[in-house]
């Protein structure tokens, strides 16, 4: 059905008010209307200007280009004229047509054009040259607002426009879509399904009909019963192919919507029947069953099945179909998390995990259903920093124990599923059927060291459980040990306490010149280990740690502490230096810490590789002992702080450490 624009003034919104205001003001559509109409003016977005940094950030205006709004270019403009209908969609001069095929799809499913194109708004009562606009991204709805100056020449829209020049929706849309991802440039190239995911919050899969299985036809039934996009495609080999049309009525390099499945008994044996609809509303199939195709027909004659499937919050209407969803947002940076894919061992067990928990069956099946999507974030809006698509994968695993999987178990373990490859697209999305249990999925980039933030989406037929095992767990640190009384001290202790007068002098207490000289002179006679100096702010950091009575010295007991803390942690740094350089990796950092006692998040990990790590990834052993006296100092401050107040701490020890490192 056509979308209809029935009154021509303001009307209620017709959809959830649940979308994100993202306007730097930090106000409404709504308000800023509001604001615009009181104050007699009409709307200028300063967020994205009508200048030519909202255009093209590599290029330059092949003309001049002259915004203006839609009644200054005709006398009467409309939002939307007789309905949004296709025939709205033509393209200008951006290679966007990517886009243009997703808007015409979404043309066809009135729910969801009126999510994307809220209908309070016209160029009638209540106009304030101010619209708006809602897209999903990264499992949110966003509200993007903007003015409706346009980029003309020679006072014709340059870019998408309507074939009725009075009509304006369609190029409003494309600028708010411009202005979501950065520029009018940043659309350049992209993929229907990007832009029809933005539409609809669905999750994209691709199907060669050659290679599709055997269940094709049933998958292709569940997904127009959720009520699933589906497009279809024949490919081209040259560009003399594009658009032409074959003997049976159909188009190559065409877009063709799936819109119907159906069975019929002919002599006893029933035929499976497929819909498919032409956007252009002509030059059809001219085949067996006319209107419908056999799907046998089906398979021979097209190449791709694109499918959008709708999660559960794309429209909100109550179903008997729906996709169980669940959501992980996270980051791959680099010395911490960016491990890469299974190629590169010594790394790849760093990349974030997820346990997915699979509980119940498929009706009438013995596995449980899945599709997971894996979409990296903000590429297209970072095309302008020079940012292309990483390439991205991941992998899934039958775990046998709990917690984050090291680097033994990759090595010795190979995945039970994957994505069918690594590949440079905005998202990689797979279906899997697996036995009910649990799982470790890993998404990764290919190659190590490359940042990015992502966004992994788990759609499954039944209810499933998935957790970030990196998530925040609790410290548990011992308690310090009691000092030996001096007439029960054994040889070595006392040896040890001798050492400690000389070092003290006649105060008796350490101060943090002193400990930095005693430091450096017994590290430097280790011939196992190669380090630099430490410094004076490493031991002054120590006495802060260990300094029980507040006068910014060590007494023999701190000292004492101290000093078995230090051979234990720098028997942890010499474990992890492997190539005995005086360093260790930042990815090596994250067991290193566990065994100390520390289990940290993936976000306060980040942050501590940030601040210790050089730009080679390394950490000597000064950085080392600072970062884990700073560790041990906040999670004792912590639960000090919890004891005397239980009643006000509300952050858990992985919050309160991130916000002590940041202070």
């Amino acid at each position: 059905m056509p979308y209809l624009h029935g009154a021509t003034g303001p009307q209620a919104h017709p959809v959830p008010k649940d979308a994100r205001t993202t306007h730097s003001s930090g106000q409404s559509f709504e308000q800023l209307r509001q604001g615009c109409l009181q104050a007699g003016r009409l709307f200028e977005d300063t967020d994205f200007p009508a200048n030519n940094t909202s255009l093209f950030y590599s290029e330059r205006l092949p003309v001049p280009f002259v915004w203006k709004r839609p009644g200054e270019i005709v006398e009467k403009p409309e939002f939307i004229l007789g309905g949004a209908t296709r025939t709205d969609i033509c393209q200008g001069e951006l290679g966007d047509c990517w886009l243009l095929a997703a808007i015409a799809s979404l043309t066809l499913n009135e729910k969801a054009l009126a999510r994307v194109v809220p209908q309070d708004q016209s160029f009638g009562p209540g106009y304030a040259g101010i619209f708006h606009f809602q897209f999903w991204q990264h499992s949110e709805w966003l509200d993007v607002v903007i003015d409706d100056r346009l980029p003309t020449f020679r006072g014709r829209l340059v870019f998408l426009h309507s074939a009725d020049h009075n009509e304006f929706w369609s190029a409003l849309l494309e600028k708010a879509y411009a202005k979501l991802n950065g520029s009018y440039e940043a659309l350049k190239g992209g993929s229907t399904v990007e832009a029809m995911e933005d539409f609809t919050g669905g999750v994209a899969e691709t199907f060669l009909t050659r290679e599709a299985p055997q269940d094709f036809y049933a998958i292709l039934g569940k997904a127009l019963k959720r009520g699933s996009l589906l497009g279809c495609s024949m490919d081209i080999r040259n560009a003399a192919e594009s658009e032409a049309r074959t003997p049976f009525g159909l188009i190559k390099g065409h877009a063709y919507t799936v819109t119907g499945l159906d069975q019929v008994d002919v002599r006893g044996q029933k035929i499976e029947l497929i819909r498919v609809r032409n956007p252009w509303g002509q030059v059809e199939w001219n085949g067996p069953w006319s209107d419908r195709m056999a799907f046998e027909d089906f398979r021979a004659h097209f190449d791709k099945v694109e499918l959008c499937n709708l999660t559960p919050d794309a429209l909100q209407e109550d179903t008997l179909h729906r996709w169980e969803v669940a959501v992980h947002q996270g980051s791959w940076v680099r010395g911490s998390t960016a491990g890469g894919c299974r190629n590169f061992l010594d790394t790849f067990w760093t990349n974030p995990q997820i346990k997915l928990s699979l509980t119940e069956k498929d009706e009438g099946q013995e596995g449980c259903t899945f599709l997971v999507a894996l979409m990296q974030k903000d590429r297209r809006k970072l095309k302008r920093f020079g940012a292309d698509m990483l390439t991205i994968g991941y992998a899934i695993y039958s775990p046998g124990r709990d917690g984050h999987l090291d680097k033994d178990f990759f090595r010795y373990h190979a995945s039970l599923a994957r994505s069918k490859t690594f590949i440079n697209l905005r998202e990689v999305s797979e279906r899997f059927r697996l036995p009910p249990g649990e799982y470790i999925l890993v998404p990764s980039t290919f190659e190590p060291h490359q940042e990015a933030d992502f966004c992994l989406r788990i759609f499954s037929e039944k209810k499933a459980i998935s957790r970030d095992l990196d998530g925040t767990v609790d410290i548990d640190l011992p308690e310090p040990p009691q000092t030996t009384p001096p007439e029960q001290e054994t040889e070595e202790e006392q040896q040890f306490r001798a050492l400690f007068h000389r070092v003290a002098g006649e105060d008796m207490e350490v101060t943090a010149e002193e400990l930095e000289y005693v430091l450096n002179a017994v590290l430097q006679k280790r011939k196992d280990l190669k380090f630099k100096k430490l410094s004076l702010i490493s031991c002054r950091n120590i006495i802060s740690l260990m300094d029980t009575s507040g006068n910014g010295k060590l007494e023999f007991s701190e000292f004492r502490v101290f000093w078995d803390k230090l051979k234990q942690w720098i028997n942890l740094f010499t474990e992890f230096d492997v190539d005995r350089s005086g360093t260790m990796s930042s990815y090596e950092l994250r067991t290193a810490l566990r065994a100390s006692g520390f289990q940290l998040s993936s976000r306060l990990l980040q942050l501590i590789v940030l601040r210790y790590a050089d730009e080679g990834l390394q950490l000597d052993l000064d950085d080392f002992l600072n970062c884990l006296v700073r560790l041990e100092n906040a999670s004792r401050v912590f639960q000090a702080l919890r004891v005397k107040n239980q009643d006000f701490i509300h952050l858990n020890i992985n919050e309160f450490i991130n916000l002590t490192m940041n202070i």
